[in-house]
C-alpha cells in the first residue's frame, strides 16, 4: 500500500485524540525544517491545548492521521512552543510564498503543501499551487512535486553569517553539512571562518571530499592545523591524502605533534585496508579498572556511538600503539555488573585485524560477529580500530553524501556485481 498523502491545509482545525480517545486540543500548523539537497522534514505538529497554549507534537508521538482527526501514541508535552531558528511554520511562513521552477517555466504562490511518511519520516512530497502572471498557465493551480521549484532553502544563501549560524546550531553535524553543501563557496568559507574549531570539524568529517578540501585549503593555515586536531585521526588522514603534497606536510607540520603523529601513521596504510581505515582513539583501558570508569569513558562526548559500544583492554601504555592486547568488554556486558567490579573479570576474547587486512575481511567479520568495531593488533599491540560507519563510507560510493537515495541504490548494486564478476 502507498504511504497516505496528507495536505496540510486540510490538517490545521483537525482534532487530535489520545489513544483512548480524550480530545487533546487541534492542530494550529506543522513545523518543517529545511534541507539544502532533500525535500523539506516535517518534524511536527503545533496543537492548541486547553487555555489556548500552543505546544509542540512530534509526529513520532502521532500514530494516525485520517478521518478528520490525529490519534497520538500517548502523553503530550504541555511545554509552550517555541520555534527554533532552523525550523519553518507551514501555514504562517510557507502558504502564500512565492517559488520558481528549475525547468524555467515560471513562478508560482504556494496554496498547500503535502506530506508523506516514508521510512517512518514525514516529508513534504507535493505543493498545491497557483500559477503567478507571467506563466503560461498564469492563474490555474496544479499540483507539483515538492523538488521541482526552488524554494526556502536559497534564502541561506543571502542572509547574514550570525544568523546562518543560528539555524545550524540545533542541527547534527550531517544536516549542517547538507545544508551547506550547496551554497556558493564563498558563502560557505565566510561561515566555515565564523564556527568553532570543534564544530567545523564535525560538519567537514560530513563533508564530501571536494566540498571538505575547498574549506580546508580556504581557511588560514593555523585554523586549519587546528580544526584537523579536532577530527577523528582517520577523518583528518582521510581528508589531508586529499590535498597536494606540499599543503599536507604544511598543515601536518602546524598540528599538534601527537596528532599528527597518528594521522601520518594512518597515511602510512593501504586506503581501503584496516590500518587505513582505522581510528587510533577508541576507548582502551587497563584490566585493573572498573565497570564505573568504564561507564564514564562510553559516555563521553567525543567518543562516536560505534566505538562506545565496545572497549579495548590491553597492558600500559593505553595511548595507541598500547602495550600487550588482551581482550574487550562489551557495553552490555559492563551494564550487567555491579559500577566496582573489575573489567577483566568481564574480559572476552574477539577476531583481531591486521593492519594490512583488506576491506573484504573487515566487513566479513563485522558481520559475522554482529560487532560495531574491530581491534586492529599488530605484533601483539593494539593500534587501532575499525568501526562500522567507516566501514561503510567506503563500502557506499564516494560522492554517496551529494546523490539520492535511488542514485545510492544503483550505484551499490553495480559495484556489488563488478565485483561479484
Amino acid at each position: 500500500m502507498a504511504p497516505k498523502r496528507v495536505f496540510i491545509g486540510r490538517l490545521a482545525g483537525i482534532e487530535v485524540f489520545d489513544p483512548i480517545g480524550d480530545s487533546v486540543g487541534k492542530v494550529v500548523d506543522v513545523v518543517v525544517v529545511f534541507r539544502m539537497r532533500y525535500n523539506p522534514l516535517a518534524v511536527g505538529l503545533v496543537v492548541n491545548v486547553t487555555g489556548k497554549r500552543r505546544v509542540f507534537m512530534p509526529l513520532t508521538r502521532v500514530r494516525t492521521i485520517e478521518n478528520g482527526q490525529v490519534i497520538s501514541t500517548g502523553l503530550v508535552n504541555l511545554r509552550r512552543f517555541a520555534k527554533r531558528p532552523s525550523e519553518t511554520l507551514v501555514v504562517s511562513e510557507v502558504f502564500d510564498r512565492e517559488v520558481t521552477f528549475k525547468d524555467g517555466s515560471g513562478k508560482a504562490s504556494i496554496e498547500d503543501v503535502a506530506i508523506q511518511q516514508e521510512n517512518r519520516e514525514w516529508r513534504v512530497t507535493e505543493l498545491y499551487v497557483r500559477m503567478a502572471k507571467g506563466s503560461p498557465d498564469a492563474g490555474k493551480t496544479k499540483i507539483v512535486p515538492a523538488d521541482s521549484v526552488t524554494w526556502g532553502t536559497t534564502a541561506l544563501a543571502n542572509q547574514e553569517v550570525a544568523s546562518v549560524l543560528s539555524q545550524l546550531q540545533d542541527l547534527k553535524a550531517q544536516d549542517a553539512a547538507d545544508l551547506l553543501r550547496d551554497l556558493p563557496a564563498s558563502r560557505v568559507l565566510q561561515i566555515a571562518n565564523q564556527m568553532d574549531d570543534d564544530r567545523l570539524a564535525d560538519v567537514l568529517e560530513e563533508m564530501g571530499e571536494s566540498d571538505r578540501v575547498a574549506i580546508v585549503s580556504g581557511l588560514d593555515v593555523e585554523r586549519a592545523a587546528n580544526v584537523l586536531d579536532e577530527m577523528e585521526p582517520d577523518d583528518a588522514a582521510d581528508l589531508i591524502n586529499e590535498l597536494s603534497d606540499k599543503q599536507a606536510e604544511i598543515l601536518l607540520a602546524r598540528m599538534e605533534p601527537d596528532e599528527a603523529e597518528d594521522v601520518r601513521r594512518l597515511m602510512s596504510y593501504g586506503e581501503r585496508t584496516a590500518g587505513g581505515l582505522m581510528t587510533t582513539d577508541p576507548i582502551v583501558l587497563s584490566p585493573d579498572s572498573t565497570v564505573a570508569t568504564l561507564l564514564a569513558h562510553a559516555r563521553r562526548q567525543d567518543i562516536p556511538p560505534a566505538l562506545s559500544t565496545i572497549v579495548f583492554i590491553s597492558r600500559p601504555p593505553l595511548e595507541t600503539p598500547t602495550g600487550r592486547f588482551l581482550g574487550v568488554v562489551h557495553l552490555q556486558q559492563a551494564l550487567r555488573n555491579p559500577p566496582a567490579t573489575m573489567i577483566g573479570h568481564l574480559m572476552e576474547s574477539v577476531e583481531q585485524l591486521h593492519p594490512d587486512d583488506g576491506i573484504g575481511t573487515v566487513t566479513r567479520l563485522l558481520a559475522t560477529y554482529d560487532l560495531t568495531a574491530l581491534p586492529v593488533v599488530d605484533h601483539g599491540l593494539l593500534v587501532g580500530a575499525v568501526s562500522v560507519d567507516d566501514v561503510l563510507d567506503h563500502l557506499l560510493p564516494d560522492d554517496w553524501r551529494e546523490v539520492d537515495e535511488q542514485e545510492i541504490d544503483d550505484a551499490v548494486a553495480a559495484k556489488h556485481t563488478t565485483e561479484e564478476k
